[in-house]
């Protein structure tokens, strides 16, 4: 079927005569690249339409043969002789439209770089595809993917509540309070002076320290009633939402009272004391909130299954991999990352993805991928990152939340190429990742992508070579970063500024990139050299901020990064009683 010649447009798109925002949108998407494409001026009709036509959405269902699996995300694609037929749900229909522009040549790699190739004689493609992803909730953080770019968000196929993607634009799945809400449930601000009981006891006293640095006594029926009139009263604020956190503080002990560690030695796991308190919220609350879903963690001490509590059909336990080595895949790792549980055995992260896989039908995920201590450093992931996805999925993973540099400008390391192969393996987490790499790095970084390319698999190499782990929220001072393997990285990005001379656009990005490098370098020399040159500090922050770039560190901003250097600590959250309470700068 031709689609355009000579800057004429040969077919319709077409849509249904009442048709939803969502179709609507993705027709106007075609018809933008589509005219983007062929200089043609591409229109859109409405049904009954008689000739060549791209038929989206429930127009596309005359062609094609009822398909009721395809839920709010997928969708279908059929070629025939002057139709393509794309059907989809509601924000399936959009990925299609993506899909069939994908299929011309079109990569939307970041928001401010897509591949829009020009083609005057256009001919469809002959496709025929059926695709429902696996993970009914995706979800990253990277900075592409906020700051209101939610029109890319659709485009990478994230769907998670960070993204706020407008409900023309296909929606997203709303989550209320997310995560770490045990403060939100019984607040210490209320209830610590009146009532310490309610809070978790360590060595003989109750702690009741403000910012979410305790637990709640699982076990006290009154925490239970407290917990359920807060989670009823946020969801009657909220309608509409569709998950709400029930989870524990971001503290890695839980109660140790009596009647909490009887339970917990009970249940084999503190994890069987959480699903007690949280199935008894989801059950008390199902009848009003018939549709929530009540997620919770497991995470830290309560990562492994317990023995004996089952989550409620209407709980979903989300297995946060914060301990784990993201140099090597779970399922090979050596290093021994262990939890300890209540009888004092240990349970490593790969067999709780197994246990919590074969125990609960809605299992969700919390994943890390980058150091949080130092956003810049390079880090040694590209490997882990599909097989990490293939063994979620292996293991009945329904939803996947991968962390990342959440820094409000963004970041360096690769980050923009990082978050589009996340995007890619969170649809598909078998999807040909060196081929998404290629074609990344290929035309962002254009005649310095092959050293692009060549740099990544150095730092991946010196860390299999050489068995070397790599945590979320290492220092520097790892033999990853040693001064040879530092030389070697600029050498590669030297060749790649080298072959880039006279693109400024590209020489800028590679400028950028180079910012991680330069840091690992100037941290290193200050803390283990005890080397100051001012010349170099003053330069490094000075191209940070012309970069556009904001946070070094997850908790603390760059001017307090820069003090840390100055006096020789290694973050800026040492100059705090907390590490989530950064007050005013002190200079």
């Amino acid at each position: 079927m031709k689609l355009a010649r000579d800057g004429k447009a040969l077919a319709a798109i077409v849509i249904p005569a009442d048709c939803t925002e969502q179709e609507l949108y993705a027709a106007s998407e075609l018809r933008n690249y589509l005219s983007l494409m062929t200089s043609a001026p591409f229109e859109i009709e409405k049904a009954p339409y008689e000739g060549a036509q791209i038929a989206v959405g429930r127009a596309a269902a005359q062609f094609m043969e009822p398909d009721g699996g395809l839920g709010e995300d997928g969708f279908r694609i059929e070629s025939y002789d002057e139709v393509i037929a794309v059907e989809g749900g509601k924000r399936g229909v959009i990925y299609g439209v993506y899909e069939l522009l994908e299929a011309l040549g079109c990569r939307f790699f970041t928001p401010e770089c897509e591949k829009v190739p020009c083609i005057v004689d256009a001919d469809a493609p002959e496709m025929h595809t059926r695709q429902v992803p696996v993970l009914e909730y995706r979800e990253h953080n990277y900075h592409a993917m906020y700051r209101n770019n939610t029109r890319f968000a659709v485009k990478s196929r994230l769907n998670g509540n960070g993204t706020q993607i407008k409900e023309k634009h296909g929606g997203h799945l709303t989550y209320l309070w997310f995560v770490h809400t045990f403060e939100k449930l019984v607040p210490t601000g209320v209830w610590a002076e009146s009532h310490p009981e309610y809070f978790a006891m360590y060595d003989g006293k109750r702690c009741t320290l403000d910012g979410g640095r305790t637990q709640l006594c699982l076990s006290n029926p009154a925490v239970l009633e407290i917990a359920i009139d807060s989670a009823r009263k946020a969801l009657r604020e909220n309608p509409g939402v569709k998950i709400i956190s029930i989870s524990q503080n971001d503290h890695p002990y839980g109660c140790e009272c009596e009647e909490c560690r009887k339970i917990d030695l009970e249940e084999g796991s503190p994890a069987g004391t959480l699903l007690r308190f949280v199935n008894a919220i989801a059950e008390a609350l199902e009848p009003e909130f018939p549709d929530v879903i009540f997620d919770t963690l497991a995470y830290n001490y309560t990562r492994p299954v317990p023995t004996k509590t089952k989550p409620r059909h209407n709980v979903c336990v989300r297995l946060c991999s914060i301990e784990c080595c993201f140099a090597h895949s779970f399922e090979t790792c050596d290093q021994d990352r262990s939890v300890v549980l209540p009888d004092g055995s240990k349970s490593s992260f790969i067999k709780d993805l197994r246990n919590w896989g074969a125990y609960h039908d809605r299992l969700y995920i919390w994943d890390y991928t980058t150091c949080f201590a130092h956003y810049p450093a390079p880090y040694p992931n590209w490997r882990v990152l599909q097989p990490n996805m293939q063994a979620f999925v292996k293991n009945h993973v329904k939803g996947v939340f991968e962390q990342a540099c959440g820094a409000a400008k963004g970041g360096v390391d690769f980050n923009e190429l990082r978050a589009y192969v996340i995007s890619k393996l969170l649809w598909n987490a078998d999807c040909d990742v060196q081929k998404h790499i290629e074609e990344f790095t290929d035309y962002y970084y254009g005649a310095a992508g092959e050293y692009v390319r060549e740099y990544i698999n150095a730092l991946c190499d010196k860390a299999d070579n050489d068995n070397i782990h790599a945590g979320f929220n290492d220092q520097t001072d790892s033999p990853l970063y040693s001064d040879e393997m530092l030389d070697l990285l600029d050498s590669i990005m030297d060749k790649a500024e080298a072959a880039v001379q006279g693109d400024a656009l590209r020489m800028w990005r590679i400028g950028k990139a180079r910012l991680s490098v330069r840091w690992v370098r100037l941290k290193n020399r200050t803390m283990l050299k005890k080397q100051h040159d001012p010349e170099e500090i003053n330069r490094f922050f000075t191209d940070w901020r012309a970069y556009g770039m904001s946070r070094i560190d997850e908790w603390v901003s760059a001017e307090t990064t820069h003090r840390a250097v100055l006096k020789n600590v290694w973050r800026g959250v040492e100059f705090y009683e907390h590490w989530t309470a950064e007050g005013p700068e002190e200079f």
